[in-house]
């Protein structure tokens, strides 16, 4: 059974409306759907909801929910803020500098960007604490191919020793010939 695409991936939310609003104004987001409930559909617990969605490009969907009945939002302190991201690819490099100075303007705090060889990124956070990155491929056909050959090799070293292999130190070590 082959997956035809991600339908939507869900994150928690404080503020509905606010949610909506902060990712049309900041990150040009279309507002797709709301869906609200008084029980949870899967198991029938009585738990209201709200459940928004909004476009990501490509077909692509990212939702949140309200839940007003839960106790406050939290995050997992067994891991780094920096593990746990929302992920958005734009088209350039100009798009990538001209959405940080938007948001810089708005007196949101951003990272970068940060030269990761493939794509360059900014690092920010919405209003609900989620760190979200903003992408731009600066990969090469060749750079890609060459990932590919060694992607086994890789995890397969990674499973035996969780030591970083070597097979694409080409990316970070600039002393050395990219493909």
């Amino acid at each position: 059974m082959p997956i035809r695409k991600i339908h939507h991936v869900a994150y928690r939310c404080k503020d509905a409306k606010q949610t909506v609003e902060w990712y049309q104004k900041h990150l040009d987001m279309g507002f797709v759907l709301a869906i609200a409930e008084d029980q949870v559909p899967s198991t029938k617990a009585p738990d209201p909801y709200m459940h928004i969605f909004l476009d990501a490009g490509g077909g692509n969907v990212l939702a949140f929910f309200e839940l007003p009945n839960s106790p406050a939002m939290g995050r997992d302190d067994n891991t780094p803020a920096w593990v746990q991201h929302i992920a958005l690819e734009v088209d350039s490099m100009d798009e990538l500098l001209a959405t940080k100075a938007r948001l810089q303007a708005a007196d949101i705090d951003v990272i970068g960007p940060t030269d990761h060889t493939l794509f360059q990124s900014i690092y920010f956070f919405d209003p609900n604490g989620h760190r979200l990155e903003l992408a731009a491929n600066t990969s090469t056909p060749a750079m890609m191919a060459k990932l590919d050959e060694v992607k086994w090799d890789m995890l397969n070293e990674w499973a035996q020793t969780r030591r970083a292999p070597k097979y694409a130190a080409w990316m970070h070590d600039k002393t050395l010939a990219a493909p």
